[in-house]
């Protein structure tokens, strides 16, 4: 069946803006169920850094329902934009840059895209970074002589930032070979996870001696304010975490049987299991301080302390193994799409892929989870803070603007009414600067860029909502400044041909 533009003789796929990984799914190809959606977020949701997440809060001082309702009232906000954006998707079976063509044009999508893009560059370069440290203490393991990793510099020691390249060209290697290949390894990941989970709480439990002391122990927080100056960050650091799927959701919904597939599926999956994994996280850290006189808040370095070589291989290969499994399935395939929206008739998957890769390295993972601090404060707020504006003005635009109906074949004409000006849409983009600038002056006091002495106390503590300020600003003017742009669309009537490939689900 040949795709044709609306208003236009021209088949879509001699658009600039078309590729096979960008073109809306046809109807009988969405195959996803409820089950689908809830199986994802468990696999995704069980990896290291949600375990690190959880425990670097009791580092910081939290007690254990503390951490555990920090992080679940997190998930519950994040769903929201979540199911709103996964709309769209699963309607009309786009992707998330195609997506963002109706509110920033045809071209203007490419910056949000980026956005989007460069903080997938750095996850897989902490989850990269994770698994080359777990190759490090498998060694260490076998030789004891080897000395624990120092990040204190600019770069850690020569043997870790060769498992690291090891690490980082193993997935390279993956990407070359397509994302076929990782399909057992996934398989691996939702088996071994669970399991290993389940044996880490069982041996704190044992070990401290059953769940008595561990929950006995105490918040740092001594009085109400003390507690919300970091509860506030925290759960904006909890929501950033997923930022960055909360806006390309429909990259995967775009699959879905039905809109209550993918809100089900998704409801199901995500709040639940962040919890319970962060709960083990917040356990086993607890124990850790029990055990060994202070927290361990990476579980990488807590195998480190086992003194039996066979247990801390097994659970070294299988972090090396299952990290390798995420990294790929959320960390290369989405920003390989934002990459194509570039220039989709020269970037695919491939090329897009090693991009990710090489970007990933730019940014020094090692330094970013070094410190709980800065992985909270630095790394999950700072970007929440520009994907929250982006987030807020796609909503705004699809929900109160378009009214959920979207004239898919004109998201790949920069002449049709998604073109705006040159194909970017100046009202979307000073929008988003707008709700990204009042997170600035925060962001660089906690980098100590600025003395936190030259800027006025309440302008730097927006950067601890950056997320919910960011989101709410963008939306709102975004709405303001297009009250009399755009008319509400009507529901568009495909042409004869197109009807099947482009029939909305319900």
């Amino acid at each position: 069946m040949q795709k044709t533009c609306l208003m236009s003789k021209m088949p879509m796929e001699t658009s600039s803006l078309y590729n096979e990984d960008l073109a809306p799914i046809p109807q009988e190809k969405r195959t996803w169920g409820t089950g689908n959606y809830a199986a994802l977020w468990i696999s995704m949701s069980l990896c290291i850094p949600t375990y690190t997440m959880a425990s670097s809060m009791i580092n910081q001082g939290m007690s254990w329902w503390q951490a555990i309702l920090t992080i679940f009232i997190g998930n519950a906000i994040v769903l929201v934009p979540m199911l709103l954006n996964g709309h769209a998707g699963a309607k009309y079976g786009i992707p998330f840059p195609v997506l963002a063509r109706a509110s920033f044009g045809t071209r203007g999508a490419n910056v949000p895209a980026l956005l989007r893009a460069v903080v997938a560059c750095g996850w897989f370069g902490i989850q990269t970074w994770i698994g080359g440290e777990s190759i490090y203490h498998l060694l260490r393991a076998w030789n004891p002589s080897l000395a624990a990793i120092d990040n204190s510099g600019l770069f850690p020691q020569t043997l870790p930032l060769l498992c690291f390249a090891a690490f980082w060209l193993l997935n390279m290697f993956v990407v070359y070979k397509g994302v076929e290949s990782i399909r057992k390894l996934l398989v691996f990941k939702a088996v071994f996870l669970p399991l290993a989970a389940i044996a880490l709480f069982a041996w704190a439990v044992t070990a401290a001696k059953g769940l008595g002391p561990i929950l006995a122990k105490p918040s740092a927080f001594t009085d109400s304010a003390s507690f919300f100056k970091f509860f506030f960050p925290a759960l904006t650091a909890v929501i950033g975490f997923w930022a960055t799927l909360s806006l390309n959701i429909p990259d995967f919904t775009r699959y879905a049987k039905s809109q209550r597939a993918q809100i089900r599926g998704q409801a199901i999956g995500l709040p639940p299991s962040m919890t319970l994994f962060a709960f083990v996280g917040v356990i086993v850290t607890s124990a850790s301080a029990i055990l060994y006189g202070q927290p361990e808040w990476d579980p990488v370095k807590l195998a480190g302390h086992f003194e039996n070589k066979l247990v801390v291989s097994f659970a070294m290969l299988g972090i090396v193994l299952s990290t390798l499994a995420t990294n790929i399935a959320a960390n290369i395939v989405s920003p390989a799409n934002d990459f194509a929206n570039l220039a989709p008739k020269k970037i695919n998957f491939r090329t897009g892929g090693f991009i990710t890769g090489i970007l990933g390295l730019c940014i020094f993972p090692w330094k970013l989870v070094a410190d709980p601090t800065g992985y909270i404060f630095t790394w999950l707020i700072g970007y929440s803070g520009l994907l929250g504006p982006v987030g807020g003005i796609m909503i705004a635009d699809y929900y109160f603007i378009r009214r959920q109906t979207l004239h898919v074949n004109e998201l790949y004409r920069h002449e049709g009414r998604y073109g705006y000006s040159d194909g970017f849409n100046a009202r979307a983009l000073m929008a988003l600067v707008l709700g990204i600038l009042p997170n600035i002056p925060g962001f660089l006091v906690t980098i100590h860029v600025v003395d936190a002495a030259r800027v006025t106390p309440w302008v730097a503590d927006l950067y601890h909502y950056a997320w919910f300020v960011g989101f709410l600003l963008s939306g709102i003017l975004y709405l303001l400044l297009m009250r009399r742009r755009v008319v509400p669309d009507r529901e568009p009537v495909p042409i004869p041909d197109e009807q099947t490939a482009y029939a909305p689900a319900h």
